[in-house]
């Protein structure tokens, strides 16, 4: 009979509380749109189930950026990946490197002008940051990671928050890959309130072939340039242009397949479970999550628009036959290549068929990635020392 007295108080039953049943149903809630709607499977299920184990009283299956261990204290499981792989800053580098391994630049070469507007819509990003440090009181460090979610990249917003603000590193990634995942349902609205049917049904220009050349030393040159214009964007893009690199070279197509294949899905499993594993109860649950969820809205729609409206003003001051189809815009957020599929669907839709951007959007879609790594070595160039 003691013996079972002391295992129901060991039990995490009688220390469970109302914080943590609410997050036990938010973790089931991400696995349920990942598994039914379809919504970023590879990542909400990974960090629902991080979520729900996190919520687990007694089961040492939380992380936080706070953990101290004692002398004889039991480390958590997810909490020696977070010290190991997210406190080191060494996953997200990782991911981008596969990134890289799985993107083609040839859009953006073929369209060198794509990258405006890849740059022009990381807008949101600031007005976001700007909005969290001036409307709602964060601290410039906390602005920072919540405007990044505005540029739909949830690498890049996990390697930013977990320098300048891990204690948000739960609601900004998981605002920032809800958001990637909403894609579809956020961006065609704005895309129909900006543009005219005129500018829908503009004509995409063919793209120019790419010597290959020019596709090898693009990873080199662009990784040296950023590297030394904006030194703390070097994990990132270092790492994105390697695998770039490894992808175009031609003599190192099994690194390529190794770093856009098991690796990034290992890496991604252990990012996954263990940005869930964050997402206690009694610090998720706060006024503070809600104000990041609202400005990672207002920062993503603020890229997507941004995009656009870049779109229509270089319009002013090329040729007629040179003029873009603004909605190409709307793609520069990061989300690759999910955005550049929306646009694709939209402006198909509303032509009839009859104009298909897919692959003038991936243009702007891939110079996105560039953007938003870019961004956060900006900020941690600006603010990094603060």
């Amino acid at each position: 009979m003691d013996a079972l007295i002391l295992l129901f108080e060991e039990a995490g039953f009688r220390h469970i509380d109302l914080r943590n049943i609410i997050m036990i149903v938010i973790g089931a809630v991400l696995i349920t749109l990942a598994i039914v709607k379809h919504y970023e499977p590879l990542l909400l299920v990974p960090i629902g189930f991080g979520a729900i184990m996190a919520n687990l009283p007694l089961a040492a299956m939380s992380a936080s950026s706070e953990f101290v261990a004692g002398p004889e204290a039991r480390v958590p499981l997810l909490q020696m990946i977070y010290n190991a792989g997210i406190k080191t800053e060494l996953l997200p580098p990782i991911i981008f490197m596969g990134v890289g391994a799985l993107t083609d630049f040839r859009p953006l070469l073929s369209r060198p002008v794509m990258l405006l507007l890849g740059a022009s819509a990381q807008i949101g990003i600031f007005l976001a940051a700007l909005g969290a440090f001036y409307l709602f009181g964060f601290t410039p460090q906390e602005a920072a990671s919540i405007g990044i979610i505005g540029g739909a990249d949830g690498p890049t917003s996990i390697f930013l928050t977990s320098i300048m603000a891990p204690h948000l590193l739960g609601a900004v990634a998981v605002a920032a890959y809800s958001y990637m995942a909403l894609v579809p349902v956020i961006q065609p609205p704005i895309m129909q309130m900006l543009t005219t049917k005129k500018e829908r049904n503009m004509p995409i220009q063919p793209a120019r072939i790419v010597p290959h050349t020019v596709v090898v030393l693009f990873p080199i040159t662009v990784a040296v340039l950023v590297s030394l214009s904006v030194p703390p964007a070097a994990p990132l893009i270092g790492m994105l242009m390697f695998g770039n690199l490894l992808r175009e070279s031609g003599v190192t197509d099994r690194l390529s397949k190794t770093a856009g294949g098991p690796l990034i899905n290992i890496v991604t499993i252990f990012l996954g479970i263990t940005i869930g594993a964050t997402m206690a109860g009694e610090t998720f649950l706060s006024k503070q999550t809600l104000f990041i969820i609202f400005l990672g809205l207002i920062a993503f729609a603020g890229s997507t628009a941004g995009g656009i409206m870049f779109a229509k003003l270089i319009n002013l001051f090329l040729p007629k036959h040179a003029r873009i189809n603004p909605c190409i815009g709307a793609a520069g957020v990061s989300a690759v290549p999910m955005s550049a599929r929306v646009v694709q669907q939209f402006v198909s839709f509303h032509t009839q068929g009859k104009v298909n951007p897919l692959m003038a959007a991936m243009g702007p879609n891939v110079a996105g990635v560039i953007g938003s790594a870019v961004t956060a070595g900006i900020f941690l160039a600006l603010m990094g020392g603060l």
